[in-house]
């Protein structure tokens, strides 16, 4: 395997304090600030965006230039695997899916077929039981659209679903919001049968390299349901498979006069999505999706270029690992982290004010401070209110989440309260006000709360889950980890403001708390979704019920205190493997990594008095993986979405172990 954890240089060969180590964790952390105020580490998922955006880029003639080229085709050879393929997230085995896609791209790149790199990767596909007649359907759609996959062999995603009446409980306004925005392009695309213009002798070529028959003789009608088992996630259901069989009926049959309007709605909410978004999109994988139905409704559409454009907010770009493009960029995720952690120290050190008053004017400027415009009715385009709302991102995009919101709030009231620092302008009242108004707006009514929006459907949406790859992907939820934030959130703003004129803070901390409680597990845990897994999800909701006024001695928290005490490792630390995530059960990883200790310790230390010994363990094991610089060694994934997609969060690794170290610090500097 080419990619290498940084692992190296850790340790010491004398002891810190906790004082010294915390000192030097937070001077790393301040070097690490970006001009702008914020902090952002890339997210690191895989290569399929920077695939789709290489197969983008050629279909609309706007390619990449050759400096581009050579760094995106460098990218490619660092996280190819040794087998030839290309995985699902940085840890993961290869599949058909990212390597097929991965291959395409490289050749519309003009990187040669004998080349060595795509030597490996098609004889790992030829070699692959099924092969390319086993891409999911996302793969196969995506090669229909060059003309490398036939249309037949591609269950129907008909742009009518979207005409459907919306109080049914299947139609796409009840989706998750990134899944809606993928499946609107895909509609669209889908019902113009769009296929790309690609030079006659490449796409001959490419039906060749990706076949191991003659691409004619291939019956792609039978292959609709073939699936390659290592990219299979979420199996097609019995309710799913009779759905296509109608689907791919109506298809043959539908209605010309229907079949226009229902192409002419989706253009106009994928115009509505970019236009509001500053042609951003919520994701790259749908702002793609978007530039693709754009150019095949007019080449020269105006909309067009800027939608192109957008699409680049996602790049990122180094020297040593080139050019790809991020799943999300966390401008105000990791500001909010960073400035908790600052603010947590014992002894602010040097630089620590004025880095602190540039985050808050990053926050402040990244609220959104508008509703969103008419263009036509937000509401009738299926979008929530977003006004007071922070996104993941720098807000550009406008789609706010629950979560960000919650730890923006959280940080900016943290910094009001320091008794050491003076904010020259801070947020106003109203503002604030706006902040607790989105929060309390994306609470579910089971008292848990969503991330974009409130949850639209109900379970049976699941069973017509069609991404494969993907789980739990067609509904919001309420989350374990969004709850935690948004109760930490909502129980320090009441600690200083009054509560909203019909209780709706007070009804909503006691509904978070009782969320909490009813889905802790029997043995002390909470289930995760956003981070792996276990240890993260008990970290927040152990912070949220604590910051509720939760007393430690509660049985809840105590049960949480003591089921991390257990997965402790003999050397001090904690790990949780990924795959907990895929098997739904707590699995130890092979060694201690500082993200998971740093979550189990923040945990602890809202539970157990500072100086117990697992406490003092943690943090020993901590201080003894610090390197010299302050900065604590990137280790394994430490993220994941839809179950299955496992995620690098770059600063995970610095703002986590910083925050637990200056909260240990403080505690043991106590009296």
């Amino acid at each position: 395997m080419k990619r290498q954890w940084n692992e190296i240089n850790a340790g010491h060969a004398r002891t810190r304090t906790p004082e010294e180590a915390s000192r030097g964790a937070l001077q790393h952390l301040l070097g690490l600030q970006q001009p702008a105020g914020d902090w952002e580490g890339e997210m690191v998922w895989c290569t399929m965006i920077l695939a789709q955006a290489v197969i983008v880029r050629a279909v609309v003639a706007r390619p990449y230039n050759d400096a581009e080229k050579a760094r995106i085709v460098l990218h490619f050879e660092n996280s190819q695997l040794d087998d030839g393929s290309w995985g699902m997230h940085p840890e993961s085995p290869g599949y058909v899916f990212f390597t097929a896609l991965g291959y395409v791209a490289l050749r519309l790149l003009g990187v040669p077929a004998g080349s060595p790199m795509l030597v490996m990767a098609r004889r790992w596909l030829h070699t692959h039981p099924d092969g390319v007649k086993g891409i999911p359907t996302w793969g196969k759609f995506w090669l229909a659209m060059l003309d490398l996959y036939d249309y037949e062999g591609l269950n129907a995603i008909p742009p009518e679903l979207f005409l459907l009446p919306e109080w049914l409980p299947i139609h796409p306004r009840r989706y998750y919001c990134h899944t809606r925005q993928i499946y609107l392009g895909m509609a669209f695309l889908c019902g113009m049968r769009f296929r790309a213009k690609l030079p006659d002798t490449l796409r001959d070529e490419l039906r060749k390299e990706l076949y191991t028959e003659p691409y004619e003789t291939v019956d792609f009608a039978v292959l609709r349901d073939t699936l390659a088992a290592s990219d299979v996630y979420v199996r097609i259901s019995p309710v799913l498979r009779l759905i296509y069989k109608l689907l791919a009926a109506y298809e043959h049959r539908h209605g010309a006069a229907l079949r226009s309007k229902a192409l002419e709605l989706c253009f106009d909410r994928i115009l509505y999505e970019q236009r509001v978004t500053h042609y951003q999109g919520i994701s790259p994988v749908s702002g793609l999706l978007n530039c693709l139905a754009i150019f095949a409704r007019e080449p020269e559409h105006p909309d067009l270029q800027p939608s192109l454009e957008g699409v680049e907010a996602w790049r990122w770009e180094d020297e040593a690992e080139g050019i790809r493009y991020a799943g999300a960029r966390s401008n105000t995720w990791d500001t909010a982290f960073a400035v908790q952690a600052l603010i947590e120290g014992p002894v602010a050190v040097e630089g620590t004010a004025e880095a602190l008053d540039r985050a808050h004017e990053f926050l402040k400027n990244a609220q959104i401070a508008e509703e969103l415009p008419d263009l036509p009715d937000y509401d009738t385009a299926w979008r929530d209110p977003a006004l007071g709302g922070w996104c993941f991102s720098d807000g550009r995009h406008r789609w706010p989440v629950s979560d960000c919101t919650a730890e923006a709030l959280s940080a900016l009231l943290a910094l009001y309260e320091l008794p050491t620092h003076s904010v020259a302008n801070p947020l106003e009242p109203e503002r604030l006000r706006q902040a607790v108004s989105f929060i309390l707006s994306r609470q579910n009514t089971d008292g848990g709360f969503g991330t974009y929006e409130r949850r639209r459907g109900g379970k049976l949406l699941e069973w017509v889950n069609p991404s494969e790859m993907f789980g739990q992907c067609m509904t919001e939820l309420s989350y374990i980890e969004c709850t935690g934030s948004a109760l930490a959130a909502l129980a320090h703003y009441r600690k200083h403001h009054p509560d909203f004129p019909r209780g709706e803070i007070e009804r909503s901390v006691r509904k978070s708390v009782a969320f909490l409680r009813r889905h802790q597990l029997s043995d002390g845990s909470y289930p995760g979704f956003w981070g792996i897994n276990y240890t993260y999800a008990t970290y927040h909701a152990t912070r949220g019920l604590r910051a509720a006024g939760v007393p430690a001695a509660d049985p809840a928290l105590q049960a949480a205190a003591r089921w991390l005490v257990r997965k402790q490792r003999p050397d001090g630390g904690w790990g949780e493997h990924y795959s907990s995530c895929l098997e739904g059960r707590y699995i130890e990883h092979a060694k201690s990594q500082v993200v998971m200790t740093s979550w189990a310790l923040l945990a602890l230390l809202d539970i157990l008095p500072p100086a117990s010994e697992p406490i003092r363990r943690g943090f020993q094991w901590l201080m003894n993986r610090q390197i010299e610089d302050g900065s604590w060694p990137r280790q394994t994934v430490n993220g994941v979405f839809f179950g299955s997609a496992m995620l690098d969060y770059r600063l995970y690794h610095t703002y986590f172990p910083t925050w637990a170290m200056a909260r240990y610090a403080r505690l043991m500097a106590q009296p």
